[in-house]
């Protein structure tokens, strides 16, 4: 048996899905208290991201408005910053943290920064992975075929793969963030402070995700037999 119709599956992702949940918690109120705190400097989201962006020389980057709720991200082929409505408009430490976290990718960006590229080279591969993983799985598990279970393992290994990357990435992007409004004048010490506990907040989602997905790699590998005298044909 697999997934929801084995114990086993929730006692292996039980510590990444409180985890996650308790992540997603955090970020919720965060964000929630840090929209109730305006800006002292009274700039919006976007006026922020053009004044990061002009002062460390990012002119050629677009400023544009993105569909949906926190759906906040830095285009890096485009070389466009995207910022959803509420960031965009927003005059509260909540607009100003996120906008400032996706300058910092356009930073990390504009700076060559290693570890940025190597993710954005991969995500073709993770999504691949992603994708293919659960189904080549299941259909090892049901053909009873350890070499499909193991394609299956590599390929959502992928997936893990750009998730640990990404996360010092997302810390990276994080500091540069409050370095930058530091830099421009557009928090004081007291604000630095509720930006930092979003984007605090923020990073710990990343890191739920990855561990959740690390976890599901040791399920399949025990299931498969591959980790531990489990044999991969008992369901």
């Amino acid at each position: 048996m697999v997934y929801g119709s084995d114990p086993f599956y929730l006692v292996f992702l039980a510590p990444g899905l409180l985890l996650a949940a308790w992540a997603s918690w955090k970020v919720q109120r965060a964000y929630a208290e840090a929209q109730k705190v305006p800006a002292a400097s009274g700039v919006s989201g976007a006026e922020t991201a053009q004044v990061i962006l002009s002062r460390f020389g990012m002119t050629a980057v677009r400023i544009e408005v993105a569909e949906g709720f926190l759906s906040d991200h830095y285009d890096p082929v485009g070389k466009v910053l995207r910022l959803s409505p509420d960031v965009y408009e927003g005059r509260t430490l909540a607009a100003l943290g996120i906008t400032a976290h996706e300058a910092g990718h356009a930073l990390q960006d504009a700076t060559h920064y290693p570890l940025l590229k190597l993710r954005n080279g991969i995500v073709p591969l993770a999504a691949w992975g992603g994708n293919l993983s659960w189904i080549l799985i299941l259909l090892g598990f049901a053909l009873s075929s350890l070499n499909l279970i193991v394609i299956g393992i590599v390929a959502f290994s992928l997936t893990l793969l750009f998730q640990i990357i990404n996360l010092p990435v997302e810390f990276d992007a994080s500091q540069r963030a409050r370095q930058a409004l530091r830099s421009v004048g557009l928090i004081d010490p007291r604000e630095e402070l509720v930006v930092k506990k979003v984007l605090s907040a923020a990073a710990l989602t990343y890191v739920a995700a990855t561990l959740t997905s690390l976890l599901t790699l040791a399920y399949y590998l025990y299931r498969s037999g591959l980790l531990g005298s489990h044999e991969h044909g008992e369901t």
